[in-house]
């Protein structure tokens, strides 16, 4: 998909005391109020060329129960695009218990387990976890540490940082610059492990733990390392955004 079909949750800042608010938030990440404006995973502009309305319940179009066979087939794609093992993903999602698939406009797939967001997908893309699943993994993985034949892994997906410079933009919902990744306090995985061009990331912020974003690669992680300039990731969900503060659909 190119940029013109792509809208993402978020927030706008609009003074720098809603700045320090959503600085002090994404330390300590738990709901608190903002105007938030619709730049989640979708079309970004509609055919006049301008944003379309923020998301809201009112763009949920209905809620089904997951057939068995396709439950299936969406096990085998997440364990296929994601580093984690069947036991960690039967953890997040017993098998024995239904999963809903919420259908939202412009495509946009939401998938829950007791009503809780787990993760989510665009038409038949790639399926993107949710912030608060990745935080949970991390989560995991700290308790297991002691446990020598612990198999959970907290990078999902891979990650990237941010240096503390670009956590303000991204806070408000833009896209990840280049420099943002390769001055200091950025960081991209080495050669041998080089992430590709349209693949999903955990976005962390250099002095955090948890990561703060969910993006998309517009260029690969060498590419960015040499290029240097222009949007290097495209962000799709963030702290603070109607999908961060979506604890439950439909309870």
């Amino acid at each position: 998909m190119g940029a013109g079909h792509r809208k993402r949750f978020g927030l706008k800042l609009n003074s720098v005391s809603s700045f320090l608010i959503a600085a002090v938030h994404f330390q300590h990440p738990t709901p608190i109020m903002f105007k938030k404006y619709s730049i989640f995973y979708s079309a970004v502009y509609n055919s006049l060329n301008k944003p379309s309305s923020r998301f809201s319940s009112a763009d949920i179009s209905g809620q089904t129960v997951v057939k068995s066979s396709v439950q299936r087939s969406i096990r085998t794609s997440i364990l296929a695009q994601w580093n984690m093992d069947p036991e960690t993903l039967d953890a997040i999602w017993p098998k024995k218990e239904g999963l809903m698939h919420v259908k939202c406009r412009d495509h946009i797939s939401i998938y829950t387990c007791h009503g809780e967001p787990l993760f989510f997908q665009h038409f038949d893309g790639p399926f993107y976890p949710t912030l608060r699943l990745l935080h949970q993994c991390e989560t995991w993985h700290l308790l297991n540490l002691a446990e020598t034949e612990s198999r959970l892994d907290p990078n999902v997906i891979p990650k990237v940082q941010i240096d503390r410079g670009a956590i303000r933009f991204l806070l408000s919902g833009a896209n990840m610059m280049c420099p943002g990744f390769t001055s200091k306090g950025g960081w991209l995985p080495p050669a041998e492990s080089a992430i590709p061009t349209n693949h999903p990331v955990a976005i962390h912020a250099e002095g955090k733990e948890s990561a703060a974003g969910i993006g998309l690669t517009k260029l690969s992680s060498e590419e960015i390392k040499s290029v240097n300039k222009g949007i290097g990731i495209e962000l799709i969900t963030h702290l603070g955004d109607d999908l961060w503060n979506m604890k439950k659909i439909g309870s």
